[in-house]
């Protein structure tokens, strides 16, 4: 900091010390007004000459600042390690004295952050260096800053997104010292990683939201998982033969869900809880867990989707592909309202006059958000192709518009198909159906979630002002990010969902809240489960306080 007289000249010299010294792409920023800056600069630390330059810098910023201007090495932030020698040269040895008979006072065996602000070395700022190793061009311009901490909801759990990286890169730097003792450190750690850096890891993305470099280290855990399958594997050709066969998957997936709801109904919810927990464990979680939130099965019948065509007017068509869970998912046993999802869309979409068509061949289609999440690009952008030519068809190259009623998977729709309009649930009744529909608001209190994909897409603000428009009384949780089902994560690793929603609950119930609404099905089962509030897509909201013009 500067005396604020002296801010502009300083400002000045500033720069051209940053210009002088090497640093072309260095930045200045911070609290102008109060003549607070910070700079940055992007400095490798990997040869002695580069270590040199970077001292030349430091030496000039403290002549800069305490000689010439009387001003403050520290002006916002604590004193550390890189300040650490200059502090008796900025204070004066008095006061510098006096400040460490302050901390003996304290702390007389100096155990507390030894070396930092009271260091008797003046190259300890150059010495012990951190090392930032290269290990995936996806996260390498990480300057473990943590800033994605906020948005990653493993933190303080297992490892959080900076952790995840900062062992990748000790990872690559024991496999490049090629010594047989670093491999098998490294081994180790890999071993290690597994649960708290992959298997934990929801993938996201929301760490990018408030990374400064965009970093998503979601897409890094996605390439961990491809090199634990490569071609040639037979992980890798179930995953190849299942996005083949996906038709063929579907009734397997409803007769288990049959007979699970059927146990629920026999054994009662105490006992079945019991056994599935039982089995779950029992199995090292290779058995999924099952909850009374679980859905009963599904399947779309073929009158149900000739019915929606036939229908409404041909100026108001929409393409309707009901995603791949939603075709398998009916609602759960205990769920509000026990029409499936696929059948209260069409039915909203008719209140409002459209005529619903569906794409061909529907029971094969996906976005491949599920082989992307397990790390299988390869067979994860086969099927959004599949997609792209099956919308392009059904929307007659681009002229209706297409709905998907799951958020996660409009988001990857998005990224990966072209030439068609694409809209997730809430983006789609804001925009064609808020104007032909007469809202009815309820008094009923009611939570909203905001998935993931919902706030990377930018929609989080649409979803509450949607809900608002049902109910005069919407309660938005505080401190709720992603909630950690992540595809089958809920169902895998149960944990990191209830450890994602540990703050839920008790918000809900000190609101008195009776039931919540989203617009991803699998969400929807892990915020029931941990919160033992029904959730439910916002369809079925819109739906219950709307009546056609």
């Amino acid at each position: 900091a500067f005396p604020i007289q002296h801010l502009p000249e300083a400002t000045v010299e500033l720069q051209e010390i940053l210009a002088h010294s090497g640093y072309d792409d260095a930045c200045i920023y911070g609290h102008a007004l109060e003549g607070n800056y910070h700079f940055i600069i992007n400095q490798n630390f990997d040869s002695p000459e580069e270590i040199a330059r970077y001292e030349r810098l430091m030496d000039e910023v403290i002549h800069l600042v305490v000689d010439k201007y009387d001003g403050s090495l520290k002006a916002e932030h604590g004193t550390g390690r890189n300040m650490a020698p200059f502090v008796a040269y900025e204070w004066g040895e008095e006061i510098f004295d006096v400040m460490r008979e302050v901390k003996a006072l304290f702390d007389p065996r100096n155990l507390l952050n030894p070396g930092v602000i009271f260091n008797d070395d003046p190259k300890c700022h150059i010495k012990h260096l951190k090392p930032l190793p290269l290990t995936n061009p996806l996260v390498d311009k990480c300057i473990e800053c943590g800033f994605c901490e906020v948005n990653c909801l493993t933190c303080g759990f297992t490892l959080s997104s900076r952790q995840r990286i900062i062992a990748r890169r000790e990872i690559s730097r024991l496999e490049s010292l090629g010594t047989p003792e670093a491999k098998q450190l490294a081994k180790n750690l890999k071993r290690q990683f597994r649960y708290p850096g992959n298997q934990t890891c929801a993938g996201d993305g929301l760490c990018s939201t408030s990374c400064p470099m965009g970093i998503n280290v979601g897409e890094l855990t996605h390439w961990l998982r491809e090199q634990e399958l490569p071609k040639g594997s037979m992980g890798y050709w179930v995953a190849g033969w299942t996005g083949k066969h996906l038709s063929l998957l579907r009734p397997p997936i409803r007769l288990l869900l049959g007979v699970a709801n059927l146990g629920h109904c026999v054994l009662g919810t105490s006992l079945m809880s019991w056994i599935c927990r039982t089995l779950h464990t029992g199995s090292g979680k290779l058995i999924p867990l099952w909850t009374p939130a679980m859905p009963k099965s599904y399947r779309i019948s073929g009158q149900t989707c000739r019915n929606a065509e036939l229908q409404g007017s041909e100026k108001r068509t929409v393409v309707y592909f009901p995603s791949c869970i939603n075709q398998t998912f009916g609602p759960a046993r205990s769920a509000p309202d026990s029409t499936p999802l696929v059948e209260k869309t069409i039915a909203l979409l008719k209140k409002a006059g459209y005529r619903v068509v569906f794409p061909k061949n529907m029971a094969n289609l996906c976005c491949g958000t599920i082989w992307e999440s397990k790390g299988i690009p390869d067979v994860a952008n086969q099927k959004s192709a599949e997609l792209q030519a099956a919308l392009l068809e059904a929307s007659k190259n681009g002229k209706y518009p297409v709905l998907c009623d799951q958020s996660p998977c409009l988001h990857r729709m998005r990224e990966t198909i072209k030439g068609v309009q694409l809209y997730e649930p809430v983006e789609f009744i804001t925009k064609f159906l808020v104007p032909r529909l007469k809202f009815k608001p309820i008094d009923r209190k009611i939570t909203i979630h905001v998935t993931c994909s919902t706030r990377r897409m930018g929609l989080g603000s649409m979803l509450i002002e949607l809900a608002k428009k049902c109910s005069t009384n919407v309660v938005v949780p505080e401190e709720i990010g992603c909630c950690g089902f992540a595809g089958d994560k809920g169902f895998t690793t149960p944990e990191v969902n209830a450890y994602a929603l540990r703050k839920l609950k008790p918000q809900l119930e000190m609101a008195q809240v009776e039931c919540g609404y989203s617009n991803s099905r699998t969400c929807e089962v892990g915020l029931t489960t941990n919160t033992d509030v029904p959730f439910e897509s916002i369809v079925y909201l819109v739906d219950e306080c709307t009546e056609p013009l």
